[in-house]
Formats: structure tokens, C-alpha cells, sequence
């Protein structure tokens, strides 16, 4: 029996819903599939701890995305935002040029403010779950998105009347 019985059909099962939280969190696919791979070859290393006892290694390793992304010393700017969006377009143009417009917004949040949106509103989580993940309480996973949505709605205006689903899809 090997000790990391599992983590491949955890990874198969699991990688296209971590590698899109990765994407959101630094913006930019290749970054995204480098700190995935990053996070899974220290995740592998704990998989013996995870895979027993009831452990939870989705949350673990959502948890070490978000930890890794925040550590980052040197930030890659692979975005480059406008200070003149695209012009509104319509249907599905629109809202293609709604998500360029979040995107650009998302990139300009401090890091914790885009993680609290990502893993909130993109993944869904409760805030008891994000302040998990984040390793901080729930008043200031509260705090964190109050701060965080009132800059994006200064950031992109003109997205303050959409709901999330309109942009992510």
C-alpha cells in the first residue's frame, strides 16, 4: 500500500475546481496552474494526514491556495488594466466586457479583499468556511468583503446593478 493512495484520483476529481480558484485569485492561467502545482507538491507531502481520519483535503488545499497566493513577495502584474474600458456591447458581448471590466477591478483589490470575493462569491462558501480557509475570523471575513465590494463598486461602477452569476458566466 502506498502512502499516497488517493491523491492522484483526488487531484483528477478536484483539479478543474482548484485550478479555477487559483485562475481567480492571481488572474492569469499561467500563474494559476504554477500555484497549483506548487500547493499540490506540499499538499502530496501531507496526504498520508489528510487521507485519514476524516480529514478534508479540498479544504486544506483550498485553504494552502489561498495562503500561497497571499505569501507571494513579488506580485506578477499580468493584467493590465484600463483606465478606458471597452465599450458595453450587447448580450453576450456585454457580458464578456463585464467580466474584463471585474477582472481589471478584482486586480487592483489587496490580496485578502480578492480572495474574500473569490472564495465567497466565485466558490460559493459561507463565510464560516472562508474565514477557514483564510485562517481568520468571521467578523473579518465580514469586514474584509464589506471593504472589498465597496472599492469594487467605486473601481467599476457600472457593475454595481449586476448580480455575480450575469458576470461568471
Amino acid at each position: 500500500m502506498n502512502r499516497h493512495d488517493g491523491f492522484r484520483e483526488f487531484v483528477l476529481a478536484r483539479q478543474q475546481a482548484l485550478m479555477r480558484t487559483a485562475y481567480l485569485l492571481v488572474g492569469d492561467a499561467h500563474l494559476a496552474e504554477d500555484l497549483l502545482q506548487s500547493v499540490l507538491a506540499r499538499v502530496v507531502g501531507h496526504w498520508p494526514k489528510l487521507s485519514r481520519d476524516g480529514g478534508n483535503p479540498e479544504a486544506y488545499t483550498r485553504k494552502a491556495l489561498v495562503n500561497q497566493y497571499i505569501s507571494w513577495r513579488r506580485r506578477p502584474h499580468p493584467e493590465s488594466p484600463s483606465a478606458n474600458p471597452p465599450e458595453r456591447g450587447s448580450s453576450y458581448e456585454e457580458a464578456t466586457l463585464d467580466r474584463i471590466v471585474l477582472h481589471q477591478a478584482l486586480a487592483k483589490l489587496t490580496r485578502k479583499q480578492r480572495a474574500v470575493i473569490v472564495l465567497r462569491f466565485w466558490e460559493d462558501l459561507t463565510e464560516a468556511q472562508t474565514a477557514d480557509a483564510l485562517g481568520c475570523s468571521i467578523g473579518n471575513v465580514k469586514s474584509q468583503t464589506h471593504h472589498a465590494l465597496a472599492r469594487l463598486r467605486a473601481l467599476a461602477p457600472e457593475l454595481s446593478e449586476l448580480h455575480v452569476e450575469e458576470v461568471a458566466r
